[in-house]
């Protein structure tokens, strides 16, 4: 008969790990690997945390989803963003307003028709989504693109290229930005249409674009900037230099990686801007003209129809509302996620 004692230590003896761990069946306990991650990884954890971002990453999805591939969405839906709905089937009154209540909603016109012409509405505003976010995009792009190889020279280089490059972007700045997009736009449309041809539709769109985006990319270039001119100064620069590295290895693999948080989370902010300011361009006559589909166009109609047909300007107001609430807090998600240091 086995003593208490003897039990206990032939227990506690069969729990002893074997050092040279080849024997795994004696009750080994292997610790746990340990995986390391990226910054990049880090970041999209934290990012996946953030319900608020999550949910305005996929409301942002579905508009860009919807924008993509709205003739297939206007094809299904089984309307036309042209067709002159109100007149030629008799749904507007004398006064040019939808008869039926609500603006026109039915089973045929989910979002109802407009005053005057009768197109339909919700075909109007899912092409509307595509043209603005269209201008908005091409806008961005170009404006981080000039904004960040402008901002890289300045700070990089420094000296007198960086006192009258940083003059000529302080002179560009000092102009208001809506009242020379309303002034620059006829202007450059005048550079390529005569006066009595008709003018293509991409050439306005052409100039929407190349207007904002000249007067638009100051501000990110003077950010990337400053942050080059902090960068450059660090150990791990001075070190590349001794090294022998080129200035554009240097401005490739060392200044680039630490400025990526920095191009992402403006670039985020930029588009609702742009989306904006396109908007109001095409409000005051000087953006996108009928017939194309617009939001600028939309809120212009609705305003000059508000008091008779209040349910025409909610659609497009709601949509503008959402889609810059989205963007500016996916923006805010995304500094949190890439930098952890920010507290809100």
């Amino acid at each position: 008969m086995t003593s208490p004692s003897k039990a206990a230590a032939e227990s506690a003896g069969s729990l002893t790990l074997d050092p040279e761990g080849d024997n795994p069946g004696d009750g080994q306990r292997q610790a746990p690997e340990l995986v390391g991650r990226s910054p990049r990884q880090l970041a999209w954890i934290r990012f996946k945390r953030d319900k608020v971002g999550v949910l305005c990453a996929v409301i942002i999805a579905i508009f860009l989803l919807v924008a993509i591939f709205a003739p297939l969405i206007i094809k299904l839906y089984g309307q036309n963003a042209y067709a002159l709905y109100g007149q030629d089937d008799g749904l507007l009154n004398a006064y040019g307003l939808p008869i039926k209540p609500n603006g026109g909603i039915d089973g045929n016109h989910w979002f109802g028709i407009e005053p005057h012409l009768g197109r339909d509405v919700f075909a109007l505003l899912v092409y509307g989504i595509r043209t603005s976010l269209c201008v908005a995009l091409c806008v961005t792009i170009l404006s981080v693109v000039l904004g960040v190889v402008v901002g890289l020279v300045q700070g990089y280089i420094g000296g007198r290229t960086d006192y009258f490059v940083g003059r000529a972007s302080d002179l560009m700045m000092s102009f208001p930005q809506q009242l020379f997009f309303i002034a620059f736009t006829p202007v450059v449309l005048s550079l390529f249409v005569k006066p009595g041809q008709d003018e293509p539709t991409y050439l306005r769109f052409t100039a929407l674009v190349l207007v904002q985006f000249v007067l638009g990319w100051m501000s990110l270039g003077r950010l990337v900037r400053a942050q080059v001119l902090s960068l450059r100064e660090r150990e791990y620069i001075e070190a590349a230099k001794l090294s022998g590295a080129s200035s554009s290895r240097i401005i490739r693999k060392e200044l680039l990686p630490n400025l990526w948080t920095t191009i992402l989370v403006q670039s985020t902010l930029l588009v609702p801007v742009n989306v904006t300011a396109e908007a109001g361009l095409s409000f005051l006559g000087v953006g996108m003209q009928q017939p194309t589909p617009d939001w600028g166009l939309m809120f212009g109609d609705a305003a000059a129809n508000y008091q008779s047909d209040i349910t025409y300007m909610f659609f497009p107001g709601i949509a503008m509302v959402i889609f810059v609430v989205a963007f500016n807090l996916l923006g805010d998600s995304v500094r949190d996620a890439l930098d952890p240091k920010t507290i809100r």
